[in-house]
């Protein structure tokens, strides 16, 4: 693997990572980081819009307002990459409570999921972005 695929790969990590923050911790405006302003997001597996970067913050902070405690655990990352450009395949799982505080594991309103996010990557002059996001929802379990 050649240096720059390195750091591509360590910098699409990050990318990563700064997305799943941006959604646990409700810092819509860090989404700004992660995705150019023409992105198209796509939650429809999840029962969500399919949108721009801009309504999907909205849709993200309205509908996650009923979960405060939010974690989302990215697993190993799928990195293809043509030029300037990379396609993505992350699978993840994520927690969503219905409090911060702790909660039985029983108790009402938790929702456990798990599934892939695929972005279609573009580097920028900001580093790399997300064009395109589809997340792919692959199981669900609500108490």
């Amino acid at each position: 693997m050649r240096e720059r695929e390195m750091a591509d790969r360590l910098e699409i990590g990050e990318l990563l990572a700064r997305y799943a923050y941006a959604v646990d911790t409700g810092d819509w405006e860090r989404l700004d980081l992660v995705f150019t302003p023409d992105a198209v997001i796509d939650y429809t597996s999840a029962g969500g819009i399919r949108g721009g970067r801009d309504e999907a913050r909205r849709w993200l902070a309205e509908t996650l307002s009923a979960w405060p405690g939010r974690q989302h655990l990215i697993g190993a990352v799928s990195v293809r990459f043509d030029g300037d450009e990379a396609a993505v395949t992350a699978p993840f799982a994520d927690t969503l409570s219905p409090s911060r505080d702790m909660v039985a594991a029983d108790v009402a309103g938790l929702v456990r999921g798990g599934g892939w996010y695929h972005h279609r990557l573009v580097r920028t002059m900001y580093g790399w972005r997300s064009r395109g996001m589809v997340a792919e929802q692959a199981w669900r379990t609500v108490q």
